[in-house]
């Protein structure tokens, strides 16, 4: 891997990102979408539209931020060679979209796009927080990535979880990743010393959404008391 095909990701982003001034799609999308999502998702009172835009948008624009966050990590703690694998996966999922996308294009596209590739960094740190207590990275991408399977629907943000799950399994080996002495001494280091190194070098790995998790109105109110 190298820093070229996350500048290749950028490139496709920024295209899209032009395109979407013409046709408007995304915002179309948005639009029809925005008084049905669940309700566990809380939207700002104040321009829920232009929020859930910008959400989306810096829900898309972080990916080629968090592989390039990834390498340089991996890198310095020695365990690229095993991390290389995913976030090329990563990768793949802007330059050589899956068949079963479907028929969106520009921004659109990308949705599906960045919610695959965050989708598996999600699962690799999920699995490296549950066996070693501390995760790869500092990021915690659930809340997002649940935001983004309420909008792309539940049948089709099935089929794409699915698919992280297969590649997962199928190209990926998480065990010999996890085993490996460089791993076991990154994860020590970060126990003793933490994150903020990371953080401020990679501000995007803190996450910035003005879009929330309703949780107060997950179950009815007599079953809250």
């Amino acid at each position: 891997m190298s820093d070229r095909r996350t500048v290749q990701i950028r490139e496709s982003i920024s295209a899209a990102q032009r395109l979407e001034e013409k046709n408007q799609a995304l915002r179309n999308f948005v639009s029809a979408k925005i008084s049905a999502l669940h309700h566990l998702v809380a939207l700002p009172e104040k321009n829920p539209e232009e929020e859930l835009l910008q959400f989306i948008t810096n829900y898309i624009k972080h990916v080629p931020d968090f592989i390039d966050a990834l390498e340089e990590l991996t890198q310095s703690a020695g365990i690229y060679d095993y991390a290389e694998r995913f976030l090329a996966m990563a990768e793949d999922y802007f330059i050589n979209p899956l068949e079963l996308v479907n028929d969106h294009t520009g921004m659109l596209q990308l949705i599906d796009d960045a919610y695959l590739a965050h989708r598996l960094i999600e699962e690799i740190n999920d699995r490296v927080t549950m066996t070693h207590g501390v995760p790869l990275a500092p990021m915690d991408m659930t809340m997002s990535n649940i935001i983004v399977h309420e909008l792309l629907g539940e049948d089709f943000a099935n089929q794409l979880d699915l698919a992280v799950h297969y590649a997962i399994e199928s190209f990926f080996n998480f065990e010999e990743f996890a085993s490996n002495p460089a791993f076991e001494r990154y994860v020590a280091m970060r126990q003793q010393n933490g994150w903020q190194d990371a953080l401020e070098k990679w501000p995007c790995l803190a996450g910035d959404s003005a879009i929330s998790l309703d949780l107060e109105h997950q179950f009815p109110t007599h079953l809250s008391h």
